[in-house]
Order: C-alpha cells, then structure tokens, then sequence
C-alpha cells in the first residue's frame, strides 16, 4: 500500500510521456481567478519576432513549467471607474447652511434646458381640475343619476313636511354624544363574564374601572384593559367628559343635581359631562381546540368558548335627560287619572228651603 501510494502522485507524469495523448488535469476545490497574459509595452522591439511551431510534448512541457520563454508575461488588472459625485441644485433647501466645500460633478453633466422646453413640458403636464374631462369623472362620482335625483327630491318632501323642525331623536342625536366600543375575544365563558358586565352597568366609568382592579374575578383583568381603551377612545373620538376641562379652573362649578333612576337608587351627579356606562353586553364568540392528556395515553379534545364584551358610554346629561322625560310622563298619568264628581264652577242660587 506504501509503494501504491508514493506512485499514486506521478501517475500523470507517467501518463504525459506517451507520445500524441494530451493529459487534461482534474479540477480541484480552488478556484483560480483568470488573468491575461500580454507583453510589456515598455520593452523594445528591437529583436526579430521568430515562431516556433510548438508540438505536443512541448506543450505538456510548458503546462508543468519545464519549457522556457524569453518573454515574461505581464498580469493586466481591472480597475474600478471613478465615482461621479453630485451637486446641489440652485434651489435646494441644504445649501443655505452648507459648510463643507460643494460636490462637483466630473465628466459630462445635463445642460439647462431652455425656456420655451420648460413652457411647453409644463402645457403638457398641466392635470387642473378645470380641464379633467367631467363626463370621465361622472362615472364614479354619480353612477346612478336617476337614483340620486329621486333621493334628493325625497329630502326636500321631507323637509317640507317637517317644516324644518327636528324630530326628538334628530335632536337627541345632535346634543348628546355616545360611544360604542366592542372587545377582541375574551377566552372566558358567558356565565363568567356576563356578572362582570351586569356588575359594572349603570356605574360611572372611573367607579368601574376601581371595581375592575380589586375583583377576584379572572376575566376582570380583560375587563378592566377594555374599560381603559374604551374610556380613551370616547374622550379622543367623540369629545367626551372634557366639559371641566374646556370650561377651566376659574369658571364657576355646576350645581349639584340630585335624580332618581330607573331602579328607584338616588344619584347625584356634580358633573354633566362625566362618563357613565349607560349598557354593557356580552357577546358569544367561536370555539376554540385544547387537549386535555389523561392516563394510558387518552388525550380529550376540550372547546373552550371564547366571549367578548361589549359596552355604550355617554355622559350624565343623557341620565338627567332621561329622569326628566320620566317624571313629565308620570305626571301627565297622574293628571289623566284625577276624577271630579261636580264640575268645577261656582255655585249660585241657593235657598234654605226647597222649592217644590
């Protein structure tokens, strides 16, 4: 095995001495970058130029360096093109406070375009609304005309009826501000969540979120973050519970109302504009997979329901208003019930005795 492997190497020395047979080496791992071989330039020429015709041997010769050439090859190295760098442009915002010496550009550069190449690339370019084509746009912006003229014709009949006037609910709209805001999906089930909700109703905001923080409920964390967003997004949103805040610290302080709600409680509210949950709800969600891993290799597939919480806010002019419509209506009942057995009218001509 010795003898095998110290002739193993020169194989294809042993190979190259046959006459007419070129030997093509393996390629290896490496990877050798090519490079071209050219005579110097600065070399004289004095000498004739003789050829040789080169045979097979010889070739194989020069390939393992055995051969020998008078004139030594010169590598050529590729260089990089030199960068171009930029300029500022005349109307540009950073060279008022330039410092540095300005970038200049080597090599060709546009020329400025003349002035009447500027009009009329400007005439071309010129997209005003005044000269968009109305019948193009008319298709997205009125498709159905027929139907828009019959909607329009509805409002002004309504108007007329009306008189002008708002009905009640127009004008509850228009002066009271509401928020609805809904949850992402709580993995909790309905009989767990839906104390929570009935719990916090009816309360004021601040009042519910202190509840939140000290239940021993599980879902009450869940409930406590929704109460939070759903503060944030009435107050940003809707402009809600800012009344203290716009009035400021010198205007004088509403006074202090006392009503009764629906329930029979008495409540007394300082601040009209505050936020209360005026409904909270709780909505059934999909169901979800766990695995529940018993003995002897049983798995049971669990559906663990998911719910989510929904509540309204609005502000306490909304419970005062609401109390007062109540107690109009009760007194246009008790009024309605009163019954008089004689009319109420004076009498006249009386006498001590009768007059038959």
């Amino acid at each position: 095995m010795a003898t095998m492997g110290s002739f193993q190497p020169y194989g294809h020395l042993i190979r190259s001495a046959r006459t007419g047979i070129a030997y093509v080496p393996r390629r290896t791992l490496t990877y050798t970058p090519v490079r071209r071989a050219e005579e110097d330039p600065n070399a004289s020429n004095d000498k004739p130029e003789t050829k040789q015709k080169s045979g097979a041997f010889s070739s194989i010769k020069n390939f393992f360096g055995f051969g020998k050439s008078d004139a030594k090859p010169t590598i050529r190295r590729q260089t990089a093109p030199l960068k171009r760098e930029g300029e500022l442009g005349a109307g540009s915002i950073f060279a008022e406070d330039e410092a540095g010496p300005k970038l200049t550009a080597s090599g060709r550069t546009p020329s400025a375009r003349k002035q009447g190449q500027v009009e009329q690339e400007g005439e071309a370019e010129d997209f005003t609304v005044e000269k968009r084509n109305r019948s193009h746009m008319m298709a997205v912006l009125d498709p159905r005309p027929k139907a828009r003229i019959r909607w329009e014709r509805k409002m002004v009949v309504r108007e007329l009826r009306s008189r002008g006037r708002l009905s009640k609910t127009e004008k509850i709209l228009r002066t009271e501000r509401e928020s609805l805001s809904k949850s992402h999906w709580f993995k909790t089930s309905i009989k767990k969540l839906g104390p929570l909700a009935r719990q916090i109703a009816g309360k004021n905001i601040d009042e519910a979120i202190l509840q939140m923080q000290f239940s021993k409920k599980k879902a009450a964390k869940d409930v406590l973050e929704h109460l939070k967003h759903a503060k944030n997004v009435a107050i940003v949103r809707s402009g809600m519970g800012l009344g203290a805040a716009q009035a400021g610290e010198d205007a004088p302080k509403p006074k202090p109302i006392t009503i009764t709600l629906k329930n029979g409680e008495r409540k007394t509210i300082s601040d009209p504009t505050s936020i209360y949950i005026a409904q909270a709800w709780v909505n059934r969600g999909p169901y979800g997979h766990d695995y529940d891993h018993r003995a002897r290799g049983v798995i049971n597939i669990m559906r663990p329901p998911y719910t989510s919480l929904s509540v309204l806010l609005k502000e306490e002019k909304t419970q005062i208003r609401e109390w007062q419509d109540r107690e109009a209506r009760e007194l246009r009942k008790r009024k309605a019930n009163l019954w008089v057995q004689l009319p109420d009218r004076p009498i006249t001509q009386q006498n001590q005795y009768y007059s038959w």
